[in-house]
């Protein structure tokens, strides 16, 4: 880059000077004298000048923005064909789709989809509440994954009202296609003996995204017994919905059907199609028993019209079957593959009845063991009920794992600070991306903060899983390294995010936290990790680099996070959502002096784990840029002299501050802030909390460290951040602890505590009493009670609530924020089974 630089401005003044030689030579011949001459020279230099000067500033601009929008040159990690059932065939299907309750997706980029739908007939006056995607406010719960093995069976309780739902699947391998799987739905009421049994529909559909062939076959009154279909990446296969039985024999029982195809009208939209369908002419009729009025699907369907050049083959095609009947009832679904059938030197029988019942308990038992065997709970001494809480902690982690595809939107870095409001965003290439969500209901897409902190907990279970989905994140990796903290690929992710939230800034950074698992991974010996490390290096190092060298601080060996909001008059503290910590206090005046604790202790883990992977492949050019810098940012003498605040008696933010800053009423505004004396200063940012301690959850201190004994003094005060259910995000005694950030903004992360911190805490306390030090005994004490508390609070809330929550009360371990949040959440587990 500078050198292309210099060519440039060599080329200007070679240009300049012989625009001046032709000017003189013009004037010359024109008989101009000497001075007119000059002027004219002149005035071409300055014209010239202008017009380079204009056109590289315009040149710099469209590069910066190309580079944004641009995918990295680097080989990469996985191959492009990885996800294909070719390559991995048993994790071609799966539930893909964590934001609907129950459904099952190809990792393709025009998948083929299926979900489930269901409404209580007749529990509420007019349109039913149909249930299909988790909605944080819709009643429904609690709900979860009891168990699931993250490639080929799950189970899933789920109580919606009077209503108990129970999700099974069971995929089965063979063939070149994927393999076949079933589906078993039943469906109870919640109170046992019940008189007045509700009737339910169910809507099983089907949903193809491009020129896929699906051939109904009805039966009678509107079964839709199969559906045969082809696509080039499934082959020939067929799905077959059996006729309903009671739950746990076969004995039938009396159903309903509608059917409803059309052209896939988008699959934002499947909800709000199958409601405007649904009318009141339909009546259940079992034998023997009074008819029961029901909204059921309408549509006249020649199906004879609408073959493989029919309407709405260009769009895909959307086809459902509603069944109704009276609870309790199971329903099952299978899907065959054609060449699986077709592959086996006999024929299959089909995965259902008694010997989908056989393949489900042996699941089961197989997970179980397996649990066991890699976290050992039971062995710890934990409670048959701690163990299922664990159990359903990994179980809703992997079953909240997604595929998506499609492009993001992205505002480019134009180099200053600000200006990339004058740019436009723009789409970034189509990319698929395989990754753990934080939450079903309310983030049901990818983050790159909490990722990290996900596969903590996958790679223990299923290390290739790891691989694949760290190999997807480095494959979004743009021409500078740079990689967007929040992915909205689709058109399902786009419709669950708000429009000021679509847009990544090139600019931002996020928490390297996909270092964490790489560090893991470095600990063992799998030949397998070995390999991957091989083809992700140069990927790993361009995304590290990219953060070294964009986030720098204002002094050497310092950095600041991009994008902090601006001081506007409604914020009591602008907040800077590329740290994780979004309303975590920063300086109450954002200035580029600013030096933030938390980034120079991320950038220093991240040289440690990258020269220390260097090392291990052999990378002697990555070892000597990485050394010196990973020696100079572990060197605790640097540390002290830019973040340590002796009056404070901590590690701590440096910037333009006063804590003088409240928020007042100001009709007709609302609240807005004011501020009082003292005015603001540079010093460091009087904030005790999470960030304060990041030197130590990091374990960048050595054993003996003179700061070491201070932080496990502010970790300990319960004044501070000890809380009876865990670390709190900032101290009881700080003038932010619980306030606002805005009228409508309430505190997030001030004082609530949070798993992510808290493991990284008790890791680093289980590191410090394992090493000798002053602090040693010190270490092991405050570990053991501090895990104590963090189990039973997560615990207690499971209990009382059946979900994990996104955080919890520092005053009564109550379970706040979204739920089901089986993202960093799920660390309870590796808690509990002590394993850091």
């Amino acid at each position: 880059m500078a050198r292309g630089e210099r060519r440039r401005r060599g080329a200007a003044a070679d240009g300049a000077r012989a625009a001046e030689r032709a000017a003189r030579s013009g004037s010359e011949r024109r008989g101009g004298g000497p001075r007119g001459a000059a002027g004219g020279a002149a005035l071409a230099v300055v014209i010239l000048s202008l017009v380079l000067g204009l056109s590289g500033r315009w040149l710099l601009a469209w590069h910066r923005a190309r580079r944004a929008v641009t995918l990295h040159s680097a080989p990469p990690v996985l191959a492009p064909n990885s996800s294909s059932p070719a390559v991995a065939p048993d994790l071609f299907w799966g539930t893909y789709r964590p934001h609907v309750y129950f459904g099952m997706k190809t990792r393709s980029p025009q998948p083929l989809l299926t979900g489930l739908m269901w409404a209580q007939q007749g529990a509420t006056p007019g349109i039913p509440k149909l249930r299909h995607t988790c909605e944080q406010g819709d009643g429904v719960g609690p709900y979860g994954w009891d168990f699931h093995d993250g490639l080929s069976f799950g189970r899933q309780h789920i109580q919606d009202g009077a209503l108990k739902l129970t999700t099974e699947f069971v995929k089965r391998p063979g063939g070149q296609h994927g393999g076949d799987w079933s589906w078993r739905v039943t469906v109870e009421p919640q109170a046992s003996g019940t008189s007045a049994l509700p009737l339910v529909s169910l809507f099983f559909y089907v949903v193809t995204d491009g020129k896929e062939v699906l051939v109904p076959e009805v039966g009678t009154k509107g079964h839709l017994k199969s559906i045969r279909g082809h696509t080039d990446e499934l082959g020939d296969f067929r799905l077959t919905l059996l006729p309903p039985t009671s739950p746990r024999d076969s004995a039938p029982k009396y159903s309903s059907y509608n059917v409803f195809w059309s052209p896939n009208p988008g699959l934002p939209l499947l909800t709000e199609m199958v409601k405007s369908r649904l009318n009141n002419w339909f009546q259940h009729r079992p034998p023997g028993a009074s008819p029961e009025r029901y909204l059921g699907l309408s549509g006249s369907l020649k199906w004879e019209d609408r073959g493989p050049s029919g309407q709405g083959q260009e769009q895909g095609q959307f086809l459902i079957q509603q069944v109704t009947l009276k609870a309790p009832f199971s329903v099952e679904l299978v899907f065959e593959s054609g060449s699986a059938q077709a592959g086996s030197s006999q024929a299959q029988e089909r995965l259902a009845g008694s010997r989908l019942t056989q393949a489900l308990e042996h699941h089961a038992d197989t997970f179980r063991e397996r649990f066991e065997k890699t976290f050992r709970l039971k062995k710890k001494g934990l409670s048959p009920e701690e163990q299922a809480l664990g159990q359903a902690a990994l179980s809703g982690l992997l079953g909240g794992i997604g595929y998506f595809y499609g492009q993001g939107l992205v505002l480019p870095d134009m180099g200053v600070e600000g200006s990339e409001q004058k740019a436009d965003p723009a789409l970034f290439p189509p990319v698929p991306l395989f990754t753990a969500v934080p939450s079903r209901s309310f983030f049901p897409r990818g983050f790159l903060w909490d990722e990290g902190f996900h596969q903590l907990v996958v790679q223990r279970w299923d290390p290739r899983l790891s691989r694949e989905a760290l190999g997807h994140w480095l494959g979004l990796l743009n021409a500078d390294g740079w990689i967007g903290r929040e992915q909205v690929l689709g058109d399902e992710a786009r419709a669950r995010v708000p429009p000021e939230f679509l847009v990544q800034r090139a600019a931002h950074a996020n928490p390297p936290t996909l270092l964490l698992p790489v560090a893991h991974m470095l600990e063992g010996s799998d030949p397998a990790d070995l390999a991957f490390f091989r083809k992700a290096f140069p990927r790993l190092y361009a995304w590290f680099s990219w953060l070294h060298q964009s986030q720098i601080g204002p002094v050497p060996l310092s950095y600041r996070w991009r994008g902090r909001d601006p001081a506007l008059p409604n914020l009591l503290n602008p907040k800077t959502l590329p740290s994780g910590l979004d309303d975590y206090p920063r300086a109450s005046h954002p200035s580029t002096a600013e030096r933030h604790l938390d980034l120079r202790c991320w950038v220093a883990l991240g040289a440690r784990v990258l020269l220390r992977l260097a090392e291990q492949l052999g990378e002697a050019e990555a070892v000597a840029n990485l050394s010196p810098l990973a020696t100079s940012l572990e060197a605790e003498a640097s540390l002290d002299e830019l973040h340590w605040a002796p009056e404070l008696g901590v590690f701590a933010d440096f910037g333009n501050h006063t804590k003088a800053v409240q928020l007042k009423p100001s009709p007709p505004e609302g609240l807005v802030r004011v501020v009082g004396r003292p005015l603001p200063r540079m010093q460091h940012v009087d904030a005790l909390g999470y960030v304060s301690l990041f030197p130590f959850l990091l374990r960048l201190l050595s054993p003996s460290s003179a700061r070491l004994g201070p932080l496990l003094d502010i970790l300990a005060d319960s004044r501070h951040l000890w809380s009876p259910f865990g670390l709190r995000s900032l101290a009881a005694s700080s003038s932010f602890y619980g306030k606002r950030n805005s009228e409508h903004d309430p505190p997030y992360w001030r004082g609530a505590v949070w798993l992510n911190i808290n493991y990284l805490a008790l890791g680093a306390l289980h590191h410090y009493g394992h090493v000798e030090g002053p602090h040693q005994a010190r270490a092991v004490k405050l570990y053991s009670e501090l895990r104590a508390n963090v189990v039973g609070t997560v615990w207690r809330q499971y209990r009382a609530t059946g979900f994990l929550w996104e955080q919890y009360s520092d005053r009564d371990g109550r379970g706040m924020g979204c739920r089901p949040f089986q993202g960093w959440t799920s660390l309870v587990l590796l808690v509990m089974a002590e394993d850091y």
